[in-house]
């Protein structure tokens, strides 16, 4: 008797009487809470999977970044070194001065007083 209920049961199920019984409005509502329920779920994983590939190709895109300025870093100060820079003025006729710069004092009115 209880394997006979039991089917009727499934076989009730399988059939949606359930969605049309005397009770269905409450089974409806407790669906599509559900089914709104599940959607916030997928959209969220959706979001959440955007932004972690996101951040992927921006970390990415850092360290390009990070070896490019490392690059030019490195040829900056190669390009400001003394014997550079003397190397290429002195193909257009300048050279180094021979004596070394003076410093010059300027005295104002006060300091004569």
């Amino acid at each position: 008797m209880a394997k006979s209920k039991v089917k009727t049961g499934v076989f009730d199920l399988l059939k949606g009487k359930f969605l049309v019984s005397g009770d269905a409005p409450k089974n409806w509502l407790f669906i599509i809470f559900i089914s709104f329920l599940a959607t916030v779920m997928i959209s969220s994983s959706h979001s959440a999977d955007q932004k972690v590939h996101r951040i992927a190709l921006l970390n990415e895109e850092v360290k390009e970044l990070r070896n490019e300025f490392v690059d030019m870093r490195s040829d900056v100060q190669q390009l400001k070194l003394e014997s550079n820079i003397t190397g290429k003025i002195s193909a257009k006729g300048l050279f180094p001065s021979e004596t070394p710069p003076q410093k010059i004092k300027v005295k104002s009115l006060n300091e004569e007083e």
